[in-house]
């Protein structure tokens, strides 16, 4: 490719211009066996062809070395169009070391640490723990002093012309709208830092509740903290921070609706697609913030490279959402819903799917009672006799355990300004535009967005490609007998046992079937 065709981002990828990098730039991906991660590999390697070697710090899992790991990342299906398009680029370009965030020194060797000291100019941390029962010590040993272990490294990579955080626009979660800046978190990472490794973990995690300063969960107060420790890192080498909202599914790349979470809205229709899951506490009126995960990707390639070639004065916050700029509400496709999950049914649905939104989580509580627990008490039942292991009623308990803690969540909404994100896409080169125009959430239609993503559950998280559609079809209509027939005889049955308990013929008790279809529907 001529160079004149090259865009600036690719240029800056490839080090053209600079003659220390005559390779391409050398990146470090943390947190790259991740949903995020993966993807960000992706598109890099696809678009930024001239790139050098990116090195994945991977942690050893199952006995499995990084090198294994990373070979068993290649497999994915997001790398399937690069295979396609760029044979061997991943074996090429991807170099995995053994190194974990929550360890000391990040767990690197002593001659790994002297090769990413030495190579890399790029460095993209996005390794962090999501889950929300975790800790605080543990959130704290990842996500906060991950981070500050990440920036020492930093520190000594001569060539280093970036470092992007990716952080969470829920770090202001306590605040209902928040612009692109710092805000005071009320606690300090020392204190807890000190705190934590000071004190007996039982007696830690006894205190945390007090030090947790208005924050829902242990994550949102680490990735609060750790965005101090890159603005304080910001005056020794550029940096800038990345903060996405809920990360779902792919909208256009590398496949429309390619996802590879259950995070969000992904484990939510998995489980309504399944049949399991047929309620859910969710207001439809709020703003709920949903940012595809392409869309995070590519303002993290652009962020790195506008900061590393305009070196700003100060540190550059960039939210990567859209509640301010195409907001979405479940209320525009409510009634759609139902219309994707019979458009791409499972083959390996257990009952005809069926999902409403309930506006409380008491509600959906006895709501669960019906249409979750008892119909789970009898299938887990017949399951076990006929050998199986019942997983239902542990799955609903789980379910009704995560809405509990997630309730903050669910039941909020948040405008997060993104006039930063829009003025840095405006800066963006025509071609680096048509590269990595999936910032431009404005352009999104939420409609044809979840057509595609209520495809990419079935096809990426539950394996069932288009090959297996016209099955799903055909047992999504043997579903649909199945249960009309159940519903009849459930009413039959609640029929005949009010005739029965009150001694009047089922003729006079007819009266409860409507009766009792008024409440089953309002549950």
């Amino acid at each position: 490719m001529a160079t004149e065709m090259i865009s600036p981002i690719q240029k800056f990828m490839a080090g053209i211009g600079d003659e220390d990098e005559r390779g391409g730039r050398n990146i470090l991906i943390t947190g790259a066996t991740g949903f995020l991660g993966m993807a960000l590999i992706e598109k890099l390697l696809r678009t930024c062809p001239g790139i050098g070697t990116i090195y994945i710090l991977v942690r050893q899992k199952k006995g499995k070395e990084p090198k294994t790991r990373a070979e068993e990342l290649s497999k994915n299906l997001v790398f399937e169009r690069l295979h396609d398009e760029c044979p061997g680029i991943y074996e090429k370009k991807i170099r995995a070391i053994y190194g974990d965030v929550g360890e000391d020194n990040l767990g690197l060797s002593t001659n790994d640490r002297e090769i990413l000291c030495r190579e890399v100019s790029v460095v993209f941390h996005s390794a962090a723990t999501l889950d929300f029962e975790s800790g605080l010590k543990l959130t704290i040993d990842v996500n906060l002093l991950g981070t500050r272990r990440i920036i020492e490294l930093c520190k000594n990579m001569p060539k280093l012309k970036v470092l992007v955080h990716v952080s969470s626009a829920f770090v202001n979660c306590t605040r209902k709208s928040a612009e692109e800046k710092l805000y005071p978190v009320g606690q300090t990472a020392d204190k807890l830092i000190g705190l934590s490794q000071s004190m007996p973990a039982e007696a830690f995690e006894k205190l945390a509740p007090t030090l947790m300063g208005g924050h829902p969960n242990t994550y949102t107060l680490t990735k609060a903290l750790a965005e101090y420790e890159v603005d304080a890192a910001a005056a020794f080498f550029p940096a800038v921070i990345v903060r996405p909202s809920m990360i779902t599914g792919a909208w256009k790349e590398p496949k429309p609706g390619w996802i590879a979470s259950m995070n969000g809205p992904a484990g939510f229709l998995t489980g309504a697609a399944k049949g399991v899951l047929r309620r859910l506490p969710l207001d439809h009126n709020l703003v709920t913030d949903y940012i595809p995960v392409d869309s995070v990707v590519s303002e993290m390639i652009a962020a790195a490279w506008h900061t590393a070639t305009t070196k700003p004065n100060t540190l550059s916050v960039y939210h990567c959402t859209t509640s301010t700029q195409n907001p979405f509400r479940w209320a525009s496709i409510e009634r759609r819903v139902g219309y994707y999950m019979h458009l791409y049914p499972l083959k390996s649905a257990v009952w005809y799917p069926y999902l409403k939104f309930l506006p409380s989580l008491l509600l959906f509580q006895i709501s669960s009672i019906f249409v979750h627990f008892l119909p789970a008490i009898f299938l887990d039942a017949l399951t076990k006799l006929f050998g199986g292991r019942p997983i239902l009623i542990k799955l609903h308990s789980r379910v009704n355990s995560s809405l509990g803690r997630l309730k903050f969540f669910i039941f909020n909404e948040w405008f997060f300004d993104n006039s930063q994100t829009i003025r840095l896409t405006s800066e963006l080169s025509p071609l680096d535009r048509k590269l990595f125009g999936e910032m431009n959430v404005g352009k999104l239609i939420w409609e044809t967005y979840f057509d595609n993503f209520v495809y990419g559950v079935r096809r990426y998280n539950n394996k069932e490609g288009v090959e297996t559609l016209e099955a799903g079809r055909r047992h999504d209509r043997r579903l649909f007998v199945a249960h009309i027939l159940f519903q009849i005889g459930i009413h039959v049955l609640v029929w005949w046992l009010t005739a029965t308990i009150t001694g009047t013929a089922m003729l006079t008790s007819v009266w409860i079937v409507p009766c009792f279809y008024i409440l089953f529907s309002f549950l």
